[in-house]
């Protein structure tokens, strides 16, 4: 009888296991076909020489990795990726600190504090091409932007068409966009830190520094780390925002590479070119986003 119902069990468990791969198999599909098929064959161009004369042919031959050769000894190569993780941290340092420190301020209860925290994710909830078209505006020689620094005596500055501001420009608009969503990612993980703890610290005689420190700071560690990794993500992958407003220019000062592999591939026409500079975006951030996992599986073990 025992081996019998120990039989059942185990047929009704492969049963619920067949039922939950009918519910992923279409998302599974999805994501072979939508994601995966696309970054195959644009791994496989990018060891290619395919340009506009001979895609319609057919007749592209494999190079192995030349383009990659090419790319990497190529100095308006280097600078776009060193623009790219100047934009990217550059973003994240102020997007997570002016984040958190409104996350702090508007976790606290007080009156009107829903409503302007709402409209404070406005910026968020904007496509990036209207982002883009707004900061356009604001960074004209006559923007708004100048406007208000004529008023302190500080001059018009050419935000756009200077090599030493184009980036700096960029870099506040998109912070404007990702200050909304730290903030709110940051709220949630500080309605997870209990309250009772802060009361037996005080109570310990801790001071506000030290519970911040001491307290608030280790038990967001997730939430922060999750911040930071995803923030990292939108932020290296952006192409939108510069494509708008500046084009990448003036002389590349603003290319990224996202930016860089669309002009290679559809404004020079190299195909392939433009696919290894989408290779190397990928895989930047597929080592970032195993280092996040790496670093979840070491906290999981940790506690």
């Amino acid at each position: 009888m025992a081996a019998i119902a120990k039989q059942k069990t185990r047929t009704r468990g492969t049963k619920r296991d067949m039922e939950g791969y009918g519910f992923i198999l279409p998302g599974v599909i999805y994501m072979i076909l939508v994601v995966g098929y696309p970054i195959v064959y644009n791994f496989i161009l990018s060891f290619k020489d395919t340009n506009v004369q001979n895609l319609a042919k057919g007749t592209s031959v494999f190079i192995g990795f030349q383009n990659y050769k090419e790319l990497f000894s190529n100095p308006t190569f280097l600078l776009i990726l060193k623009n790219t993780f100047i934009f990217t941290l550059g973003s994240l340092v102020f997007q997570f600190t002016i984040g958190y420190l409104l996350a702090l301020f508007f976790y606290k209860k007080f009156t009107l504090a829903g409503p302007i925290r709402g409209l404070m994710l406005i910026p968020y909830m904007m496509p990036m091409a209207v982002t883009g078209l707004l900061g356009q505006n604001l960074f004209l020689q006559d923007g708004l932007i100048n406007k208000i620094l004529s008023w302190f005596g500080a001059g018009p500055l050419p935000w756009l068409t200077s090599t030493a501001t184009a980036m700096v420009a960029v870099v506040i608009m998109n912070c404007w966009v990702g200050i909304p969503f730290n903030m709110l990612l940051l709220i949630s993980g500080l309605s997870n830190v209990p309250e009772d703890v802060y009361e037996a610290s005080a109570i310990d005689g801790a001071s506000k520094m030290q519970q911040f420190f001491l307290i608030t700071l280790p038990l967001m560690k997730d939430a922060i780390l999750a911040v930071l990794m995803l923030g990292f993500i939108y932020t290296f992958r952006a192409f939108d925002l510069m494509f708008i407003m500046t084009s990448g220019g003036p002389l590349n000062s603003t290319d990224v590479l996202g930016t860089y592999s669309y002009t290679l591939s559809f404004t020079q026409y190299q195909f392939s070119k433009g696919s290894a500079v989408a290779i190397v975006l990928f895989l930047c951030l597929m080592v970032i986003g195993i280092l996040y996992l790496v670093l979840i599986v070491k906290g999981e073990k940790d506690e």
